[in-house]
């Protein structure tokens, strides 16, 4: 299985070369789970500063309210109601490690030279009996030069279709922790052991490619601050709506 390996200033340069490099060097693959064939390598792309602009990639399969919402999944817990008997999903990412983020904060204030600041995702109680087991393993920070740097391990990440809106919610959430620090924001590193795209998203992952090798960067990508964190933020009222929508259904 490839490994590979790939590093930008931005999350969208960094997004971007790991979707060109599965494209033009992953292998083609049985994916028998989902009845299928896939295209995987191992992939780590690091962004040296996770909040550099611009940060917003165009080349994923949402916009600026679903960027909104899964933001609030990650950071906000805004499905967490959805979890447990009666309802579709035995866990979300925020559940499973919002009870150790108090210790991560304790940690990293006991000593920033640490290198126990880690939240487990995985559950094996629970992931190794489900169908859908939590693809995102644990996020480790570091505090290395007055900077928080971040470490995400998955053991699965769709690259078109998921891998871009992971990162910039992993990173949000980086800039949680380090506010609650009072330090900087450093590099963000994404790590998928099986970086991969469906046989059904062979075309869109196609034209991302294509998209990247014809394209200039500023065609590619939006600033966040500003613009783009304004048409998100105006999202708010019809994305709590329909939550609430969501918890009244799920009370009947």
């Amino acid at each position: 299985m490839k490994e590979l390996f790939v590093e930008g200033k931005t999350l969208p340069e960094a997004y971007h070369k790991a979707i060109l490099a599965l494209y033009e060097q992953g292998d083609v693959l049985p994916c028998s789970d989902w009845g299928q064939t896939q295209k995987e390598v191992g992939m780590t792309f690091a962004v040296d500063e996770a909040l550099a602009e611009p940060m917003v990639s165009r080349l994923y399969i949402g916009g600026f309210y679903e960027l909104q919402q899964y933001v609030m999944e990650i950071l906000d817990g805004i499905l967490d109601f959805k979890i447990g008997e009666g309802n579709c999903w035995e866990y979300t990412y925020h559940d499973r490690y919002a009870g150790q983020l108090p210790f991560i904060l304790s940690e990293l204030r006991r000593n920033p030279d640490t290198r126990r600041a880690v939240m487990n995702i995985r559950d094996f109680e629970v992931d190794s009996k489900n169908a859908d087991p939590a693809c995102l393993q644990s996020i480790q920070y570091f505090i290395r030069e007055g900077k928080l740097h971040c470490k995400v391990m998955m053991r699965s990440n769709d690259a078109p279709q998921a891998s871009f809106m992971n990162a910039f919610a992993f990173i949000m959430l980086q800039k949680k922790v380090a506010g609650e620090l009072g330090v900087p924001v450093g590099s963000y590193t994404h790590r998928a052991n099986s970086y991969h795209a469906y046989e059904k998203t062979f075309r869109m992952l196609e034209q991302y490619a294509d998209a990247i090798r014809t394209k200039p960067i500023e065609e590619l990508t939006y600033e966040y601050e500003g613009f783009y964190k304004e048409m998100m933020e105006e999202s708010l009222p019809e994305i709590l709506s329909a939550v609430e929508k969501l918890k009244e259904r799920s009370r009947v």
